[in-house]
């Protein structure tokens, strides 16, 4: 039997593919598990992210809450420390010869020792109009401010205070009133500016307990 070049070439092309498909099969499969392990891996990378995402979002949220936790209990202790400072006896260089007047001035603040902020804000305003000369006037304006703080009225706590600090720097108040500004702008979100209050009251009013107090709130921030 006579085979001819035509057979030959067929027979060698058989041989070839047959000696060479295992190699390309090994090749395919190596490349097949190299691109499921990719594949893996990658999906493993995405989970790991999408936790650590949920993990940040977590934390967020918990120092959110925890920062209003935190602003509101400083409210709840200075509104507390001002009905304290209320309810304490004024002592007797507060007191004024002119029954009318100390009689305008301690019912305005009997308003403020009440909680009856709103009315407070309005009689002490008022007591402050009508007598412009009186040595009960700083102390006026301070419960006058003090009580728009109570009251949510930040924006007229911090006008009528820097009033009360300008006009009277060297009362005794002075510096609690720097202290209250300081939390109408904390109430604001305006932290640069309690800040700066802050640090001024510890500036001007060195060795006062307004001063300490100031310092201690400086470490909450």
């Amino acid at each position: 039997m006579t085979i001819t070049q035509k057979t030959i070439a067929v027979m060698l092309a058989t041989a070839f593919i047959s000696l060479s498909s295992p190699a390309l099969a090994s090749e395919d499969e190596q490349a097949r598990r190299a691109i499921l392990e990719l594949r893996a891996q990658l999906k493993q990378s995405d989970m790991v992210r999408n936790d650590l995402a949920a993990q940040v979002q977590h934390l967020q949220n918990e120092l959110r809450q925890l920062r209003g936790q935190v602003e509101t209990l400083n409210g709840a202790s200075q509104t507390k420390a001002l009905e304290a400072r209320a309810n304490d006896d004024i002592g007797p260089s507060a007191q004024v010869g002119d029954p009318n007047e100390q009689n305008a001035f301690d019912s305005a603040l009997d308003h403020f020792r009440q909680g009856d902020y709103g009315n407070a804000a309005k009689s002490l305003a008022s007591f402050s109009k009508n007598y412009p000369n009186s040595s009960l006037r700083p102390t006026a304006l301070f419960y006058e401010g003090s009580s728009r703080y109570a009251n949510r009225d930040f924006k007229g706590a911090i006008s009528t205070l820097n009033n009360m600090i300008s006009t009277y720097p060297k009362d005794a108040q002075a510096g609690d009133a720097l202290l209250v500004v300081a939390g109408s702008q904390l109430e604001l979100n305006n932290i640069a500016a309690s800040k700066a209050t802050l640090q001024r009251t510890i500036n001007e009013y060195a060795g006062t307990p307004a001063a300490d107090t100031a310092k201690e709130r400086l470490k909450m921030y």
